[in-house]
Order: structure tokens, then sequence, then C-alpha cells
């Protein structure tokens, strides 16, 4: 373990951190060496220096390429969140010593995408034109390990109870219903009722199986005496809902807001059906006790003004309490 703990502090360089993410990224001696812009051979003579250094194997290689092992997973997270907090610290410097405002790295799902983070980014840019923000999209499966590893700053997106961790400090902004859309022009909006039944039989865009709100879904229809849909498409992506509800006349399931801003640009319509499901709130989630730059600090407090925005605009997005804005999630 002392000579670990010596490596870790006073050998290993910023490049042998990047080969090692580079590596588990790519899984092949040549595909790191051409990411790189290096000889094969100097990958491995890297890789070596590394493994001698901390007398630990962190890649198995074979024909196949480089599998890292048990010690190598441990150090790859090691070497993502000292890069990430690497170029926190770059970006921070060279904005002051610019004037830029600096920038963020947000990680977002589709229900924050069209109308808060938007309208958040909007008033970030009037405050500050030259403030840069990077945008991921993506679910929380995806989104919070990168968080965690210092590669996001922050996440804004629903919050669901079931990632819900020491580590992590939840701000709710507000709740959201859902509701059905189709696209712009379809037939069933030429009824006076539409109803749980005419979704029943048509073809519909629905979340992922292991999705709470699929699951949500799927018992709304049983309750209103009805199997789900059987002619179904399964996806957590924005465009290929978009893409389905349009090319194949289907339904689907969006957060009001995001359903009401698609409406006014004339791409999906909005059925008259209550959707009467119980979802989490929406609001950020960032890391405990991780200092965020000036850049971050600013979207939030942008995000929380849009946030009232919205439930000012619409009284069914009801607004959170205070007592429950910053909390620790257990």
């Amino acid at each position: 373990m002392t000579q670990i703990d010596r490596a870790l502090r006073s050998n290993i360089k910023l490049r042998h951190l990047q080969l090692l993410v580079a590596l588990d990224q790519f899984r092949h001696l040549g595909r790191t060496a051409e990411f790189l812009s290096v000889s094969q051979p100097a990958v491995s003579k890297m890789l070596s220096e590394v493994e001698s250094m901390l007398e630990l194997t962190l890649f198995d290689r074979s024909t196949r390429g480089t599998e890292p092992t048990s010690s190598g997973q441990a150090l790859i997270r090691f070497a993502r969140s000292v890069l990430a907090e690497y170029e926190r610290t770059r970006d921070e410097i060279a904005a002051v010593a610019s004037g830029a405002a600096g920038r963020t790295r947000v990680g977002a799902m589709v229900v924050a995408m069209p109308v808060l983070l938007a309208g958040a980014v909007k008033l970030l840019k009037q405050r500050s034109t030259l403030a840069t923000v990077l945008v991921e999209e993506g679910d929380l499966t995806r989104l919070l390990p990168r968080l965690r590893m210092g590669e996001l700053d922050l996440f804004v997106g629903r919050l669901e109870p079931g990632y819900a961790a020491p580590d992590l400090v939840t701000e709710a902004l507000f709740d959201e219903p859902m509701v059905a859309v189709v696209k712009h022009g379809h037939a069933l909006m030429r009824r006076k009722k539409p109803g749980w039944n005419d979704l029943a039989g048509m073809p519909c865009v629905l979340p992922p199986p292991w999705a709470s709100l699929r699951v949500k879904l799927e018992q709304t229809f049983f309750r209103h005496g009805l199997n789900p849909p059987s002619d179904i498409i399964e996806t957590s992506s924005f465009l290929a809902l978009s893409t389905f509800v349009q090319q194949r006349d289907a339904a689907g399931f969006l957060a009001r807001s995001v359903a009401l801003h698609f409406q006014r640009e004339g791409l999906f319509d909005v059925l008259a059906i209550e959707v009467p499901i119980e979802l989490p709130p929406i609001g950020l989630i960032t890391v405990r006790g991780r200092r965020l730059t000036p850049s971050s600090e600013q979207l939030m407090a942008c995000l929380r003004l849009t946030a009232e925005s919205i439930r000012q605009s619409d009284p069914q997005a009801k607004a959170r309490k205070p007592a429950t804005r910053r909390q620790r999630t257990a």
C-alpha cells in the first residue's frame, strides 16, 4: 500500500491518467494509440510504466483487446475524477483570464430540455453572452455516474426516489403532470371525448420496460379495464418519440410543459385525456461537498427563475414548498 500511495502522490502524471481513460474507452492498444496520436509501442510502454509504479496489473491483454482488472477499474475511476477536476479548473482559470463567464456541464432529461433548461440558458446568456453550457441528454442511469465522476456539474430532470443517495443533494423545483400527445391534425383530435380505449387500440410510444412511468401507464390501462396497447415502440428518446408519433400516427406521453411547448410549435396536439399518474418532481441534483463553478451557480439560479415562470404560466405545474428546496437524499 505504501508503494501505491507513493506512486499516486509523486509519480503518476496527467498523461498516465489520460492513457488509462482512453484504454478503458477503446479496450484496444492500437485504437488507443491512434486516439492519443502516439505509436502502439509507446502506449504499451506507458501502461507498463504505470503498472510497474503501482506494482499492479491494471489491464489484461489478449488478442481480442484489453480488459481492466478490478484494480484497473478503481484507478480508472480515480483518473476520470482527476481529469474532470483538471478540466473544470483549467476552464475556470481561462474564463477569468479572458473575462468570460466560464463553462458549466449539465446532464438533462428530455422532460427538462425544451422549456426549463432552454429558458434558463436564455437567461444565463442574457447575463453573460460568453458563458458556455455543455448539455448532455440522457436518463438517470447514464447521467448520474458521470455526475459523480465530476464529468458533469449538475443534473436537471425528474428526481426519481430510487436513485437517492447520501452523496447527492436534490432541489425540487415543481411538480408536473403527464399528458398524451398525437401529431398535429390527428383524426383523434376531432373526437369530443377521446379516452383510454382509443389509446389502447392505436400505436403508442411508451417508455422502456424498466422505467417507473411505463409501469404506471400500464396500470392506468388496467384500471380502465383495458389491456395496454400491443402495437408499441419503447424508447426514452424524444427524437424517437417524435419520429414515431409523426410517421405512425401513434400516441405518446410527455410532461405537460414539454407537450404544450411543441403544440405551440405545431408539432403535437395534446389530447383531452386525463393522465392520473403521480410522478417525482422536476428538479436539480448536485454532488454533496463539490465546489461548483460560478457559471454553474448562475445557471442554477436561472433554472430556479425559469421554474417559477413555468409555475406561474401553468397552474398544473405545482410549486414545491421551500422546505424541500435543498435537501439530503436518503
